[in-house]
C-alpha cells in the first residue's frame, strides 16, 4: 500500500538569509509566511529559517551556519555542489517569464530553449547557486 501525501516542500541551505529571502520574494514573487524568531547579531537582524509560498508552491530556507559560525564568504566547494540541485517551476509562458526576470540582473544559466523531450525552459541560479528551471509546454505556432 502506498503512503498518502499531498505536497512537497524543499528545504535549501542558504549562506545569507536576508539576501535569499529578498531574491525569492522580490524577484520571484514569493511571500514570507513563516520564520523562526529574529536574531540580532553584528551582521544585523535576521532569522535562521523561513517558509515562503507563492500559490501552491512552498519552499523553506535555512541558514547553512549557526549564529556566530558563518565564515566571511561562501565556501566555493559548497556553492559548486548546489549546481547539482535543480528546482523545476511549472511555467505556462517561459519566454515572457524569462524577459520579466532579466531586468533583476539574475544569473542566467540557460536561455530559453526547446528540449529534446518537447518542453520549453530556461534556468537561472539563485544567490546560493541553486539551479532554478522554469519549464512549460511548447506553445503552438
Amino acid at each position: 500500500m502506498a503512503i498518502e501525501f499531498d505536497g512537497l516542500c524543499p528545504l535549501l541551505q542558504v549562506f545569507d538569509m536576508p539576501k535569499a529571502v529578498k531574491f525569492y520574494c522580490k524577484v520571484l514573487g514569493f511571500e514570507l509566511v513563516g520564520n523562526s524568531p529574529i536574531v540580532k547579531s553584528p551582521e544585523g537582524e535576521y532569522f535562521h529559517w523561513a517558509m515562503l509560498r507563492r500559490g501552491s508552491t512552498t519552499l523553506m530556507l535555512n541558514t547553512a551556519y549557526d549564529e556566530g559560525q558563518r565564515p566571511p564568504a561562501p565556501d566555493p566547494s559548497r556553492v559548486a555542489a548546489h549546481g547539482d540541485t535543480a528546482l523545476f517551476f511549472g511555467c505556462s509562458d517561459v519566454d515572457t517569464a524569462y524577459y520579466q526576470l532579466i531586468p533583476f540582473g539574475v544569473h542566467v544559466l540557460e536561455e530559453p530553449m526547446t528540449t529534446g523531450y518537447g518542453m520549453r525552459r530556461f534556468a537561472i541560479a539563485d544567490p546560493d547557486g541553486y539551479n532554478l528551471c522554469f519549464q512549460g509546454p511548447v506553445k503552438a505556432a
